[in-house]
């Protein structure tokens, strides 16, 4: 029971790695708000682990701002937040990606942390103490040809976590981050370009350890970060990769 008495809010939490995430900290006792634009996913979810669902598009600042209303509503404070929703855009040569891809990589990857800060860390700075978690990804430290501009999100998103670190530290607030590499979740198809046994194969040859990442792995990871056994941890990526950029 790390994350008893404790409240989160997690992104993209109706499948994949938000899923995985929000089992593993209801399992430690926090009271879980599962925001998803898929609604049904996200109650599906909540029901499962007897928290509340809350359809958030984290691309719109008013829809983040409801989120955060909602959440403050329910819970009383926000202890976590866990920005995981996120986006791809399919394996191209950087010149083919169009612009409408462009904006909606970056605002669903990266603006949304922008618009999460804008309407919850006044809150916790009042608070005085908050954890948030940000999911960002191996190809953000070790980034893979003709996934160029997904790459560079996730780059911002790690940046955005170690200057976000160094302003909030003094109020409080811890910020890390997760580098996962491709698992199994909604986005594997799109890694990939297709899901195919021979791309599988290809794939996991460039993880040591020889398997993707599991939500498991990624609630486990994310528990320990946002719990206060990690207290004195702030501005860290943790790379949750089997050893892929080594």
């Amino acid at each position: 029971m790390r994350l008893e008495g404790k409240s989160a809010i997690i992104t993209g939490g109706g499948s994949g790695f938000g899923a995985g995430i929000a089992r593993k900290f209801a399992a430690e006792g926090a009271r879980v708000m599962i925001a998803d634009i898929n609604i049904d996913n996200a109650r599906k979810v909540a029901e499962e682990v007897g928290g509340i669902a809350q359809f958030t598009d984290v691309a719109f600042s008013g829809s983040v701002e409801e989120m955060v209303q909602a959440a403050t509503s329910a819970f009383g404070q926000v202890d976590i937040l866990i920005n995981n929703a996120g986006i791809t855009h399919t394996p191209k040569p950087m010149e083919e990606v169009t612009e409408a891809e462009f904006d909606k990589v970056l605002a669903v990857n990266a603006k949304s942390v922008f618009l999460t800060a804008l309407h919850l860390v006044p809150h916790m700075k009042a608070n005085g103490a908050g954890a948030i978690l940000n999911v960002a990804s191996t190809a953000g430290l070790s980034p893979r040809p003709n996934l160029n501009w997904y790459n560079a999100s996730k780059g911002w998103m790690i940046t955005a976590t170690r200057a976000m670190a160094v302003e909030l530290a003094p109020h409080g607030v811890r910020v890390n981050a997760l580098a996962p590499v491709a698992g199994e979740t909604p986005l594997l198809a799109s890694f990939m370009g297709e899901d195919t046994p021979e791309m599988r194969a290809k794939f996991l040859a460039t993880i040591p350890i020889g398997r993707f990442s599991t939500p498991e792995d990624m609630g486990n990871a994310a528990c320990y970060l946002c719990s206060d056994e990690a207290s004195m941890i702030t501005g860290s990526v943790l790379k949750v990769d089997g050893g892929r950029c080594i």
